[in-house]
Parts: C-alpha cells; sequence; structure tokens
C-alpha cells in the first residue's frame, strides 16, 4: 500500500464519500433513525473507529481508509453508527459500550459488534477441514492427463461438497459464515464474470451481491463481487473463480481460429458461452445426484445471513450475445475439468474483520 498522505482535494472527496455511505446505511440498516454526526479522519493507531458521544463525531482512522479494503472501511463505521444508534436512539448509557444491548442490535441488523480491529483467527473445525483436504486431493487428481480420471475426480469432487452442505443445511446446526471478495474494482466487471458469478451461486453453495467501492487514492469508485458462505464453500468458491476466469482466457487464445469466430469482438460472446458449457455440466452433474437422493433446498442459514447483511437488495439482470462465437465457446466449455488444489491452507489462517463489509 502506498504511504503518501492524501491531498486536500482527495481527502474532502474521501468525507463526502463517507457521508454518502453513511446515509445509505442509515436508510437500508437503521431505518432512517440516525442522524448524521460529524465525520473525521484520525490519526490514531489504536483503533480504527470511533464514535464521540460528546462532540457527535465519528472517527475513522487514515491508516484503515487507506490501507484495508473498502469494505473493512464500510464495517467500522457500521459498527460506530450501531454505538451512536444505542447512545442516541435507545438513550442506554448505563451499559458498556460493548454491552448486550450494542450486541442484540449489531447481531438484529447484521454489523459486526466486536471490537473493531480486533484479529480472528479462522472458524476451524475438524470436519471442515477433512473435507478442504478431500476436495483438494481430487482436485489435483482431476489435473491428470487421462480425461477419464480427471472426469471421475471432479464428478466426486463435485459429489463431496453436495453431500456436506446437504448434510449442514439439514442438520439446521448455527454455523459460522464469512465473505470473500473477488474482482477487481479498478476495472469494469464484464459479462464473463458475471457469468461465473451466476454459476458460483448455483452450484457452489455460496450467495453473491455486487457492491459498490470507494478508491481513496484515486477519488473514483468501482465495484466488487462480495461472496457469502461456510469456509470450506469460500475457499472453493473464489478457487473456480478465479480458475474460470483463466481458462476462459486460454480458450478464447485457442478457439478464436473457429470459423464460427468473425473477430475479436466476439471475444465476450465466446468467453461467456465457455462458462456457460461449463454450468450446463455441473447442472447435469446435479441431476444425476439428485436421482441418488442428493437434492440441494438450499440453505436457510445462508439466507439469514445475507438478507441481514444486504436487508435492501436490488436485483438485475445482464443480457449475453449469443452469436456463432458463443455456441463455439459453450462447446468448448462443456469439455472443462475443474482441477488443481485450492491454494489456502487448511487450519490456522487469521483474518481481519471476518464478519464485516
Amino acid at each position: 500500500m502506498g504511504s503518501e498522505p492524501l491531498t486536500a482535494e482527495l481527502e474532502a472527496a474521501l468525507l463526502r464519500e463517507l457521508a454518502e455511505v453513511y446515509d445509505t446505511e442509515n436508510w437500508a440498516r437503521f431505518s432512517s433513525r440516525l442522524r448524521r454526526p460529524v465525520l473525521a479522519l484520525s490519526d490514531a493507531t489504536s483503533r480504527l473507529g470511533c464514535w464521540i458521544r460528546a462532540t457527535r463525531t465519528i472517527e475513522l482512522s487514515r491508516a484503515l481508509v487507506l490501507d484495508r479494503p473498502w469494505r473493512d472501511v464500510v464495517a467500522v463505521l457500521q459498527h460506530e453508527m450501531a454505538h451512536q444508534l444505542v447512545d442516541e436512539v435507545l438513550r442506554l448509557g448505563d451499559e458498556t459500550a460493548h454491552g448486550e444491548t450494542f450486541r442484540r442490535v449489531c447481531a438484529r441488523l447484521g454489523v459486526d459488534g466486536r471490537a473493531v480491529g480486533e484479529v480472528i483467527a479462522a472458524s476451524d473445525s475438524p470436519e471442515i477441514d477433512r473435507v478442504l483436504q478431500r476436495v483438494r486431493k481430487l482436485l489435483a487428481l482431476a489435473g491428470s492427463a487421462n480425461q477419464h480420471e480427471a472426469e471421475t475426480a471432479m464428478r466426486r469432487a463435485h459429489e463431496l461438497m453436495l453431500r456436506y452442505n446437504v448434510d449442514a443445511a439439514a442438520a439446521a446446526e448455527a454455523r459460522d459464515f464469512e465473505t470473500r471478495q473477488v474482482g477487481d474494482p479498478s476495472r469494469r466487471g464484464t459479462s464473463v464474470e458475471a457469468a461465473i458469478v451466476v454459476l458460483l451461486t448455483e452450484c457452489f453453495f455460496v450467495e453473491a451481491i455486487r457492491l459498490p467501492v470507494y478508491l481513496p487514492r484515486t477519488g473514483k469508485r468501482g465495484a466488487v463481487y462480495e461472496l457469502s458462505g461456510t469456509r470450506a464453500n469460500l475457499e472453493l468458491a473464489v478457487h473456480v473463480y478465479h480458475f474460470l476466469l483463466d481458462t476462459a482466457e486460454r480458450l478464447w487464445q485457442t478457439g478464436r481460429d473457429d470459423h464460427r469466430v468473425r473477430s475479436a469482438r466476439d471475444r465476450l460472446a465466446y468467453q461467456t458461452g465457455v462458462i456457460r458449457g461449463f454450468h450446463d455440466k455441473l447442472q447435469e452433474e446435479r441431476t444425476a445426484l439428485a436421482g441418488t437422493g442428493l437434492i440441494w433446498r438450499g440453505d436457510a442459514g445462508l439466507d439469514d445471513f445475507f438478507h441481514r447483511r444486504h436487508p435492501r437488495i436490488r436485483s438485475s439482470r445482464s443480457t449475453t450475445r449469443v452469436n456463432h462465437a458463443h455456441v463455439a465457446g459453450r462447446e468448448e466449455g462443456r469439455r472443462i475439468v475443474l482441477h488443481r488444489p485450492v491454494e489456502t491452507g487448511p487450519s490456522g489462517g487469521r483474518r481481519l474483520l471476518r464478519g464485516g463489509q
């Protein structure tokens, strides 16, 4: 990360952006019950954010807004807004800062209620680690030059994750859900990325939403996809996202010689076809597994987590140009074999603000 301070113009633009985020969160999450306070940046290094009741100020540290992902900035702002709610709306001044009322408010509103900046160890379990280790081994086998062996290994990995999630959802036990971010906020998203994200939500047990982000050092806005799910499912979904982006580009480089590809302008249509073809393949596998009794009926716990994080969701649809190049890409996509082990290690990882955005 760059260490240079912002210019006066960029800092002013950043504070305007934070004010807009505050207003949006106040409407979407706090039912417009809050009155906007003074928003300020702080050079404090011991804390990421602070609600100051006496001066009606929310301070965010410069280290936070300049060096951490924008979703962490928003998470800290939400946290301080929850403090403001308890102080100014509920008027409970006799509790500790992170007392029972504050924790209950955060749980209800989908706000990370932990002390901001706390370093949290990933919530691992031996069962999750066993599942991930088996999936890694199967995906390694799926890289085999033997097509039959590779296809069999990928199907077994698919079946393992389906069985694990069907059993976990049916048990209705409390589970920890997390979020991960994919996409480059400095670049415009493409229909290829959108197709991959749809595939992830339908085949890899995660929810997804496209979120706006702000880039303080350039004063520009962008967007990323936020994926929600269990750690095991997120680890696999992030791997699949990058694997399919790379694979779609590789297949385009070889497939552009296909007579059905007329020009370089067919690139997105072809690559989206690649993703759609692989999606078709996975859905056919899922249909076959349903015949064995493995039927995915959704995850109520994940749905609740996702809708508490995003209480006011707008849906939109993207269109894909279906032409001969798209058909050619779809044929290639049906031949894809998901392989290579997921790179993240098993237990012991540490993350910051695991539940926040």
